[in-house]
């Protein structure tokens, strides 16, 4: 079994920072891609930054520049800190990954963290 559980959301003033974290845990072999994604009410999951195994980043228009994405192999672990906070960046936050398992007969698999609240206020 794959888990991801993400922790680091809450609520911040237009302008303040965040941090949150994802950590993949279980019967993982290997770890592709990366992602964080969110969801506003009424509106569709849209991508926010993926980072690949090797460090490759990419970015929504709307977040570049106060966004980053990282991760750490080790830990299976990927990380977004947000700077530059706006209201319209209030959403819930998915991690997404891109998981083989141990013993795998069929690959990568899509998992989702139960995402985290980001709300800001303005």
């Amino acid at each position: 079994q794959v888990q991801l559980v993400e922790s680091g959301g809450g609520l911040v003033q237009a302008g303040g920072s965040l941090r949150l974290s994802c950590a993949a845990s279980g019967s993982i072999f290997s770890i592709r891609t990366m992602a964080w994604y969110r969801q506003a009410p009424g509106k569709q999951r849209e991508l926010v930054a993926g980072v690949t195994s090797d460090g490759r980043t990419n970015y929504a228009d709307s977040v570049k520049g106060r966004f980053t994405i990282s991760r750490d192999n080790a830990k299976n672990t990927v990380y977004l800190q947000m700077v530059s906070l706006k209201p319209e960046d209030t959403a819930v936050y998915y991690c997404n990954a891109e998981i083989m398992e141990r013993f795998s007969q069929i690959g990568y698999l899509s998992y989702w963290g139960q995402g985290t609240q980001v709300t800001v206020s303005s």
